[in-house]
């Protein structure tokens, strides 16, 4: 009985191990990381942005910020543990182990005498002649006297000073550390030990399993349904216009799930009327194009009412019951337009490359999304060439301001990122009628504007030119810079209802053929995780080039300053196409900016691949000739123009101007030639 009382006892710090075996690092991983968190401020300090209440840091703001599920579950867990240790505690002074010399307050091996001067010492403060109270009576019966007995007795202790017991050596026990009433398997305890056990060790691993298996099986690993994906990978068209993306966007399967009320059909009606001029509906035969419209899905018809209501800015006239489906179709937004991008540029021609047009168009709706911007204004216009959309993402502009700086010939957004601080100010106070407060805004979001530079190479590892055929690598430094400093930011967004990091697109591309021959996310915000891959990779290409230990080193350490200056390396691989000159461009795209985005040209030169796979031709006689002898002069880069603008055609004419324009490229080139020029994208030359 005893020992089942012990093996008992045990259970609670079986419990509070097992639990502490996995909470204490989970716990001090997220401590490290909630003190690494940059406490610099990185968001837009606008009014406007201000005014959202997404950067406020109240009492509110800070305890529903903290009360997570996972923090939730942590202090709950660290209660139930603290609770396991004072019980723990507590339990360990009701279950100490006998020991005479500790209860009399003795040394082991003190004589006799020693032992009868602590009992009557100890007899005087506990005895019940002496102490009235229960408790000291119970202890001195309990505890002193039997104590005094075992140590005046020669044989108890010899017993106790050879074995640590009185009664002598004890027995080998085992047992399991449960509680008592779990291991006396008579009665109903038994049937509570069986359900305990099938409970934990098959029914809760095998719902976990099921949960599991739900859900990855309807999810992928960046959660977006398989549904949404399959969907947007067969909606996906080469030749889909930036204006037709919306069309495939609001397919996605997450979309289908927000419920259609009844109650939603007059304010949407409303919602439509206010909406319909940027639905891309033919005004010719408008009711048609209607009735067109509305016999759609009517979640697909939501989704895209409350997209528009977005980029309109006409959110405020949403029922209650509608503003939570408009919140949830933004919170899902950024997630599903990755995919879209993601599907756009997977391979699907024959050499491996994906289509450039719809992925630019994806970008542009993000950049339409993020800074509520509707599609229409990105046109070309007699105001501006490149569309009146870069203007809109400041504060306090409007159509008509706009048109009012365009009668001071500033009819591009750069030629107003270029003036000078007083001249700009002096343009928006007495020619667009703003005030002071409202330039000062203005000025603080163009100086969380980022600015990109894009140096790229491509060239084949230890050898000179470019073999169809060879692998290429690809290395682009790409470098940000603000005019406050920030590298890494929150873009101005006071529209967009959630925080939203801001991503970078690279893409090789060829504009003429509508190919992107390679793609890569780039961000800014992690900077120790881009010097850790910068590192990697730098130290691997060296190391596979034969470099000694010494440069690799300095190529590292160079890599690491570049990446604390503002930049980050995108390297990837790809394989070079058949001969000729490609005419190529890099584009660096921001998925939240709109007006930042960054145009590199690059020609790129293929050789012919000689019969013996050497680096030169082959005669017929098959003799080799050196590659250089019989080459001609490097052919003078011709002016390119691959500006390419977003369009709002049809597709049907996007498809005629793509076939037109194949056939363009020479395949006369020899030598390969690195970067040419740089140009912003929507028509601005740098």
């Amino acid at each position: 009985m005893a020992a089942s009382e012990e093996n008992s006892a045990l259970f609670p710090i079986f419990i509070l191990t097992i639990m502490a075996i996995p909470l204490v690092p989970y716990t001090m991983v997220k401590l490290s990381r909630a003190v690494s968190k940059k406490q610099r401020t990185i968001h837009c300090q606008c009014l406007e942005c201000d005014r959202s209440g997404k950067y406020k840091r109240s009492l509110f703001k800070k305890i529903s910020n903290f009360s997570t599920w996972s923090n939730l579950t942590l202090v709950l867990l660290w209660v139930v543990m603290i609770f396991l240790i004072y019980y723990t505690k507590n339990m360990s002074r009701e279950t100490q182990v006998f020991d005479p010399f500790s209860i009399l307050g003795l040394e082991p091996g003190v004589s006799d005498s020693e032992i009868k001067k602590a009992y009557r010492r100890l007899s005087i403060q506990y005895h019940p002649d002496k102490n009235p109270d229960p408790e000291a009576n119970k202890y001195f019966v309990e505890s002193i006297s039997k104590a005094y007995q075992a140590l005046t007795d020669p044989v108890s202790r010899e017993n106790f000073e050879k074995y640590g017991h009185p009664d002598g050596r004890q027995g080998f026990q085992m047992g399991i550390a449960l509680p008592k009433f779990l291991l006396d398997i008579d009665g109903a305890s038994g049937g509570i030990l069986l359900l305990w056990i099938v409970g934990v060790c098959i029914l809760l691993p095998l719902v976990i399993a099921v949960i599991y298996l739900s859900r990855s099986s309807k999810y992928t690993g960046n959660y977006v349904m398989h549904q949404t994906l399959s969907a947007y990978y067969y909606l996906m068209k080469p030749s889909l216009a930036p204006s037709k993306v919306m069309d495939v966007f609001t397919k996605a399967a997450e979309y289908m799930e927000i419920p259609v009320r009844r109650t939603d059909d007059e304010p949407l009606q409303k919602l439509f009327m206010s909406v319909r001029s940027e639905l891309n509906l033919d005004p010719k035969n408008m009711k048609q194009e209607q009735a067109k419209f509305w016999k759609q899905h009517p979640a697909i018809v939501k989704t895209e009412l409350l997209i528009q209501a977005q980029l309109t800015r006409e959110s405020g006239v949403l029922s209650p019951s509608l503003q939570g489906d408009f919140r949830r179709v933004l919170e899902l937004a950024p997630r599903l337009l990755e995919e879209l991008l993601k599907m756009a540029v997977l391979p699907r021609t024959s050499q491996g490359h994906g289509w450039l047009r719809p992925a630019v168009g994806v970008v542009e709706l993000s950049q339409c999304i993020v800074q509520a911007v509707p599609l229409s204004a990105r046109k070309s216009s007699g105001v501006s060439s490149e569309g009146i959309s870069p203007f809109l993402q400041l504060p306090h502009f409007s159509d008509a301001v706009v048109k009012k700086i365009a009668r001071k010939k500033v009819k591009s957004f750069q030629e107003l990122q270029e003036m000078s601080l007083e001249d700009r100010s002096e343009l928006l106070t007495q020619v667009a009628g703003l005030s002071a407060t409202d330039v000062e805004d203005i000025e603080k979001v163009l100086e969380m504007m980022p600015s990109l530079t894009v140096d790229i190479t491509c060239e084949t590892e230890g050898e000179e030119g470019i073999q169809e055929g060879d692998i290429v690598t690809l290395q682009a430094w790409v470098t940000l810079k603000r005019p406050n400093g920030l590298i890494g930011a929150l873009p101005h967004s006071p529209y967009f209802p959630f925080h939203k990091e801001e991503n970078y697109w690279v893409l090789l591309a060829d504009s003429v053929s509508n190919n992107v021959w390679f793609s890569q996310k780039v961000s800014f915000m992690d900077e120790g995780g881009a010097i850790t891959a910068a590192s990697k990779t730098i130290s691997d290409a060296m190391e596979g080039s034969g470099a000694g230990v010494k440069e690799t080193s300095d190529a590292v350490r160079e890599a690491i300053e570049k990446v604390k200056g503002g930049s980050r390396l995108v390297m990837g691989k790809l394989q070079a196409p058949s001969e000729g000159t490609y005419n190529l461009t890099c584009y660096c795209m921001c998925d939240s900016w709109i007006g930042c985005d960054k145009k590199t040209s690059l020609k790129v030169k293929v050789l012919k691949r000689t019969r013996a796979g050497t680096r030169g031709f082959v005669s017929d006689e098959g003799a080799i000739i050196e590659e250089g002898m019989e080459e001609e002069d490097e052919i003078e880069e011709e002016d390119y123009d691959d500006d390419y603008e977003s369009e709002y055609s049809e597709d049907e004419d996007d498809k005629k101007d793509v076939v037109e324009k194949k056939g363009s490229k020479k395949p006369n080139g020899t030598v390969k030639k690195k970067e040419s020029s740089s140009e912003e994208s929507g028509s601005e030359e740098e």
